[in-house]
């Protein structure tokens, strides 16, 4: 990411301290890295790999702070902290390259911090790095990638936010990509499928491409998939698809369009559903979740969630709706016991 900045009122007192950096001698100061940041963004030279970040978070003023970076991704959710009050909070950051989608640009090396919310004040930083953390890796499509651009947000970009320091979102999530060409366009699959540590959960979701997979096909994949990640020491977990928000004139989404029949008549959240009872994997079930939601909001509240008003789109979601998604995923991550309940933030 490029050194943004971003308009604030508040004046951010960086004291940072890297990992990277040697100790300080005796009688010296540590660095204090003001030179790091720059009207609201901290940048580090540091090559690819997984890092804590710990940050002290106040002012003489009540403040607000909240964290995103490299590619638009929530890190840390608005926190508060009253008037001379310092907190503390942690999280664990992918640096990769690409640095968003698989099939996107490179973006720019080392890791990017962007300090944001209503009232931002940021009172230290510590960036080290975090080789055996514990990743969760996505794969899936447009509407899970950390999208390169606003109005844009996919589910897997809000995701972090919801994890305490420990656990790191590794999102591989590609616009466009059904079960078919994630498995055979190297950026993908191929270059996921090593990335798989011994205990990682890998979250599957694709299915709004698959428009023209027969059944037999989508399941092969998607075994296929689960397969590859138990081989590498790997969790898989199925995720059905986020619906479209397509009403029917009774105000419900009993429709193909909203839930993902496609056009040979594959019930794509049926099948995965299938495959993971078969396979003995975890499932999210998210289509049945967003479908609960939608339909319970109604036609017009619904809206906010996807990019209907801004461009006529009702599959891609909002910031607001991937958030909201997002935290569907984490609700499921700690009912099932998928990462240990320390990690989760409400």
């Amino acid at each position: 990411m490029g050194r943004r900045g971003i308009a604030s009122a508040a004046t951010l007192a960086c004291a940072v301290l890297t990992g990277i950096a040697g100790p300080a001698h005796a009688g010296e100061r540590p660095p204090t890295g003001v030179e790091n940041c720059v009207a609201g963004t901290c940048h580090f030279d540091v090559p690819p790999g997984t890092y804590d970040v710990r940050v002290v978070l106040g002012g003489d003023a009540a403040s607000r702070t909240a964290i995103s970076g490299e590619t638009r991704r929530s890190l840390l959710p608005e926190t508060a902290a009253g008037a001379g009050k310092r907190v503390v909070r942690s999280f664990t950051v992918d640096v990769r390259t690409p640095e968003g989608e698989p099939a996107g640009p490179e973006g720019s090396p080392g890791l990017d911090l962007v300090i944001g919310g209503s009232a931002p004040a940021l009172a230290g930083l510590r960036v080290t790095p975090a080789p055996h953390a514990r990743q969760i890796l996505l794969v899936g499509d447009s509407t899970v990638c950390d999208q390169p651009g606003d109005p844009y947000s996919g589910w897997g970009q809000q995701l972090p936010q919801y994890l305490r320091g420990g656990v790191s979102v590794a999102n591989h999530a590609d616009s466009g990509e059904s079960t078919v060409s994630y498995l055979a366009d190297p950026r993908m699959w191929d270059t996921v499928r090593p990335r798989v540590h011994r205990g990682d959960l890998v979250l599957i979701q694709l299915a709004h491409n698959d428009k023209t997979t027969d059944e037999a096909t989508y399941r092969a994949n998607l075994e296929t998939l689960v397969d590859g990640v138990r081989a590498e020491g790997g969790r898989p977990v199925l995720v059905t698809p986020i619906v479209r928000r397509w009403f029917n004139a009774d105000g419900t989404l009993d429709n193909g369009t909203a839930l993902l029949v496609n056009g040979l008549g594959v019930d794509h959240p049926a099948v995965v559903r299938a495959v993971a009872a078969e396979r003995g994997t975890p499932l999210i079930d998210l289509t049945a979740r967003t479908k609960a939601l939608v339909e319970s909001l109604g036609v017009e509240d619904s809206k906010a969630l996807y990019l209907t008003d801004e461009k006529r789109d009702n599959t891609h979601t909002s910031a607001y709706g991937a958030t909201v998604y997002a935290g569907f995923v984490r609700d499921a991550l700690r009912e099932q016991g998928l990462v240990p309940r320390g990690i989760i933030r409400r």
